[in-house]
């Protein structure tokens, strides 16, 4: 199988570690699925099981994004946005769980970390600066990646840059619902 294959699969499938269903049975929080939104990402891992099942759960879905990318980098190959929307399909509809997963907001924050770091660390500035002012989560990983993917795939090559629009696409369809109660006034904050 050619490299650029496996590469592909290895992304899906650490994309589809359920981290945030993992830790949240480690430390006995239960089915974090069942609780709260029902979502298996940071925000709803944070709401449900406290700071240290949120950080985890945020830290290890960074590091699926990061990882991918470096191995991509590692093994000289091209076009890695490609790998980071494998490993953001797997964070987002995992097979280990029928499909349903989280929204993907940690994962990209990897990738694009992995991608450009200097753009990466202004991603994750502009998420702080927008959860500061606003307490909502969905609000300040909308704005910081669009903003980054954005400014990203204006360096990258044209394949990367597809890939990038693509991943920033699936995250906005994902919070669909987030961006109606954005538009509402109804989302919810969170007091850390």
């Amino acid at each position: 199988m050619h490299i650029t294959i496996l590469l592909l699969i290895f992304s899906y499938l650490i994309g589809s570690i359920p981290s945030g269903l993992i830790f949240s049975k480690i430390l006995n929080k239960g089915d974090i699925r069942k609780s709260g939104s029902g979502n298996i990402g940071a925000t709803n891992a944070l709401r449900v099981g406290g700071k240290l099942l949120g950080s985890l759960t945020l830290m290890f879905d960074l590091l699926k994004g990061l990882i991918v990318v470096i191995v991509a980098k590692l093994l000289g190959i091209e076009f890695i946005g490609i790998y980071g929307f494998a490993c953001i399909l797997g964070h987002i509809f995992p097979i280990w769980l029928k499909f349903r997963g989280g929204k993907g907001g940690a994962t990209v924050f990897g990738v694009v970390l992995g991608m450009h770091v200097i753009i990466g660390a202004v991603m994750m500035l502009l998420w702080i600066i927008v959860f500061r002012a606003s307490k909502i989560s969905s609000l300040a990983s909308l704005s910081s990646i669009t903003i980054s993917i954005i400014a990203l795939s204006f360096g990258e090559h044209y394949i990367d840059s597809i890939f990038l629009i693509l991943s920033l696409l699936l995250i906005v369809y994902k919070h669909k619902d987030n961006i109606i109660r954005l538009y509402n006034g109804e989302e919810s904050k969170i007091s850390l």
